[in-house]
C-alpha cells in the first residue's frame, strides 16, 4: 500500500497584535477555518495538506483579541466532507457563528437539513489546482440542485487565472455564489490584469455574484503589512458595496508569507474608509447572506415565496 505525502502547513502568528482599528459591534469574520483536533475531528485521508491543529479555544481567543463578535466557518478541505468540527463550533456559539460546509452529492436530504438546522448556509467548491483541481460537472451541477431550494450559496475557490474561463458559468448559476480571496489575483500584475477585469465585470452585471476581500497576502508581492493589495479591495467595494464580506482566513493555510490577523485588520479602514461602507462589509452583509439578522425573526425552516424555496 502507497503512503500519500501530505506535508505539514506551518501554524498561524500566536502573537496576535491587537489592532488599531476597533472593529463595529457585531462585526464578522466571514472566511475562517478551524482544524482538528486532529485527535477528535480526524482530517481526510486523501487530504492535500496537513494543518497543526488551530481548534475552537484559540479561534474563540483570536476573535477576542481583534474584537470580531462573529464567525463564518468555512470547512477545510483536510476535513473531506465530514463538517463535525464547524457543526459542533456553531452549537457551543450561541448564535453567533455559521458554516459553509464540504459536501458532495452522496449527502443525503436529511443530511443536508441537518446541516441546515446547525447553522450552515453555503457549501464551497476548491477549483485550485493545488487542493485537488476542478470538480467534477455532474457533481457540481446535482449539488446546486440540492442546495439551492435551503436558500444557500456557493462558495468558490479559483486560481485568477482560471477565472476568465468560468466567468459564462457563474453567471448561469440559478443562486448566489461568493468568490474567494478576491479572485487570488496577484498584485504584481496590476488592477488591469484580465482576471481582475473579469472579476470586476461579474460583480457589475451579476447580483449574484459577492466577493470576499480577505487573502491580502495571497494577493499582495510585496509582503507585511499587505498594502499593496488595498487598492484591488478598494475597486471591489465600490464596484459593489452591498455584495461584498471581509474574513481572516485564519489559521491561513498554504501563504507564502503568515501574516499577524491585527495587521489585516488594520487594512480594513484602507479599503473602506467610509464608516457606512465598514457596518455593511463587517456587520449588515455577513448578516444578510448568512442569515444572522434572522435570530428570533422568523424559522427559516420554512418555505418563504411561491416555489417553497428558502430566502437567505
Amino acid at each position: 500500500m502507497t503512503m500519500m505525502y501530505t506535508p505539514t502547513i506551518p501554524p498561524p502568528d500566536p502573537n496576535t497584535r491587537t489592532p488599531k482599528f476597533k472593529l463595529p459591534r457585531l462585526s464578522c469574520d466571514a472566511h475562517c477555518h478551524i482544524f482538528g483536533p486532529g485527535a477528535k475531528y480526524p482530517y481526510a485521508p486523501d487530504r492535500s495538506y496537513t494543518p497543526p491543529d488551530a481548534p475552537l479555544e484559540d479561534f474563540r481567543a483570536l476573535h477576542a483579541r481583534l474584537g470580531v463578535e462573529r464567525a463564518v466557518i468555512v470547512n477545510a478541505s483536510v476535513h473531506g466532507t465530514d463538517n463535525s468540527v464547524a457543526l459542533d463550533a456553531i452549537a457551543q456559539s450561541n448564535g453567533a457563528y455559521r458554516a459553509v460546509a464540504n459536501i458532495d452529492d452522496t449527502i443525503t436530504e436529511r443530511g443536508l437539513r441537518a446541516l441546515h438546522e446547525g447553522g450552515f448556509r453555503g457549501c464551497r467548491f476548491n477549483f485550485v489546482r493545488h487542493l485537488g483541481g476542478v470538480p467534477a460537472k455532474g457533481v457540481f451541477d446535482r449539488v446546486i440542485a440540492m442546495v439551492a431550494p435551503l436558500g444557500w450559496h456557493i462558495d468558490l475557490h479559483f486560481d485568477a487565472i482560471d477565472l476568465p474561463d468560468y466567468a459564462d458559468m457563474l453567471a448561469r448559476l440559478p443562486l448566489s455564489y461568493t468568490i474567494d480571496h478576491m479572485g487570488r489575483v496577484k498584485a504584481t500584475e496590476g488592477i488591469e490584469q484580465l482576471p481582475f477585469r473579469i472579476l470586476i465585470e461579474l460583480m457589475q452585471r451579476d447580483e449574484k455574484c459577492w466577493v470576499k476581500i480577505c487573502g491580502s497576502e495571497r494577493v499582495s508581492s510585496s509582503g507585511p503589512p499587505f498594502t499593496d493589495a488595498v487598492r484591488f479591495a478598494r475597486k471591489i467595494v465600490e464596484t459593489a458595496p452591498d455584495r461584498v464580506i471581509w474574513g481572516t482566513d485564519w489559521p491561513h493555510p498554504n501563504v507564502r508569507v503568515m501574516p499577524n490577523d491585527g495587521d489585516l485588520v488594520d487594512l480594513i479602514p484602507l479599503f473602506a474608509p467610509e464608516p457606512e461602507l465598514q457596518q455593511k462589509i463587517l456587520v449588515d452583509n455577513p448578516a444578510r447572506l448568512f442569515g444572522f439578522e434572522d435570530d428570533g425573526a422568523r424559522d427559516r425552516s420554512k418555505p418563504t415565496n411561491e416555489r417553497g424555496e428558502f430566502v437567505p
